[in-house]
């Protein structure tokens, strides 16, 4: 499955290379010969969306090498920093894009359009808009963020060509020149644009929230292992990579399973999850939860209506209570909205403490991580 997806990341980038190689040419041709800043500007536009399709090869094959003792989660990440590299590349487009276009307001010159030049461009914003949609479904049906980019990148240049075609009708129309101008517009989307990629990967090479549907599919499948499963709580998902994920997970079970009981249950989940979702879950912890006794019962019942009078405190679980002990313990999942995630937690503490004195009580503040 990996080996075809990278396949086809490949076989779309030598298509994007080759387009837009001779996009460039036809742009380069048509821009010095009608003396055109904006079309030479879409050129070299091109070139760079060229090379931007390089560097996907390159990330792609980097990215596929097997794991080894250095790196044991293997090499999946490349792929972002290719990203990475393609956003700076379009970011300089944009900046020198931008120099030159000011250099042609400042001193001007008179563009001499063709009609072969003029129909070159039509093709061209034909062409840049095929292959934009192509690379754009291919880069999401293959959960490729490089391909994506490039697809977005394309469908915008298509744009850009689409102006010049209208700046070279206004000039033969009304002897208007909007080159320059037009030049700082292009500028501007494409700095746009890789200001927008970049601050994406960024976000991806951080570590970002799990995909909602994703984890929440994870917890179905987790919950549907084995009917004395209680809930689902704590899913980390860790990206090494578009599709790599490896993922650990906390349940809730009777505290009368015994440990063949679990050790069958968390296999099973490990196996279905990953058969389900391509994620390996590496770790499966365990919550016993007390559903014999009456007195727990009632007190974790209490407890769950106090946290749940707190907005911001999302969810309790991983709850014990020691009767004998007089000892409380449960986990809090705090909202990112809460400004102070311990006062919270101190303030619930105090009243679970008011409602069992003499209790020793333990909030424990956890982190919404997943949906």
């Amino acid at each position: 499955m990996a080996k075809n997806r990278e396949q086809v990341i490949v076989r779309t980038s030598v298509v994007g290379i080759l387009a837009n190689v001779a996009l460039a040419a036809f742009k380069a041709f048509v821009g010095f010969l009608s003396n055109s800043i904006a079309v030479v500007l879409d050129a070299v536009n091109n070139l760079t969306d060229a090379l931007s399709s390089v560097i996907t090869i390159v990330g792609t094959k980097l990215a596929g090498k097997p794991a080894d003792r250095k790196h044991p989660f293997g090499y999946g990440r490349v792929e972002y920093l290719s990203t990475l590299v393609i956003a700076i590349i379009i970011l300089y487009a944009g900046i020198t894009a931008m120099v030159e276009s000011v250099k042609k307001i400042i001193t001007p010159d008179t563009p001499d359009y063709s009609t072969v030049s003029l129909v070159i461009i039509a093709v061209a914003v034909v062409v840049k808009v095929a292959l934009g949609l192509f690379v754009k479904a291919t880069g999401k049906r293959v959960n490729s963020d490089a391909l994506v980019a490039s697809g977005k990148d394309a469908l915008m240049d298509s744009i850009i060509s689409l102006s010049t075609l209208v700046a070279a009708f206004v000039f033969i129309l009304w002897n208007v020149s909007l080159e320059a101008y037009l030049g700082v517009v292009i500028a501007i989307m494409i700095i746009k644009t890789g200001l927008e990629t970049m601050k994406d990967t960024i976000s991806k090479i951080l570590g970002e929230r799990a995909d909602n549907i994703l984890a929440r599919d994870i917890k179905q499948t987790v919950l549907s292992a084995d009917t004395g499963i209680s809930g689902v709580f704590d899913l980390v998902l860790s990206d090494y990579g578009p599709d790599r994920h490896l993922a650990s997970v906390h349940i809730e079970v009777p505290d009368t399973w015994t440990a063949a009981k679990i050790d069958t249950v968390t296999r099973k989940i490990t196996t279905e999850v990953y058969q389900h979702h391509n994620v390996f879950i590496t770790a499966v912890s365990v919550y016993s939860v007390d559903m014999t006794n009456a007195d727990v019962v009632a007190i974790r019942k209490r407890v769950a209506e106090i946290v749940s009078s707190h907005k911001n405190a999302l969810q309790m679980h991983g709850f014990f209570a020691d009767i004998a002990s007089k000892d409380i313990r449960f986990d809090v999942v705090v909202s990112f909205d809460e400004k102070d995630r311990v006062s919270l937690c101190n303030t619930i503490a105090d009243e679970v403490r008011a409602a069992f004195p003499g209790y020793t009580i333990f909030v424990q503040p956890d982190t919404d991580m997943s949906d």
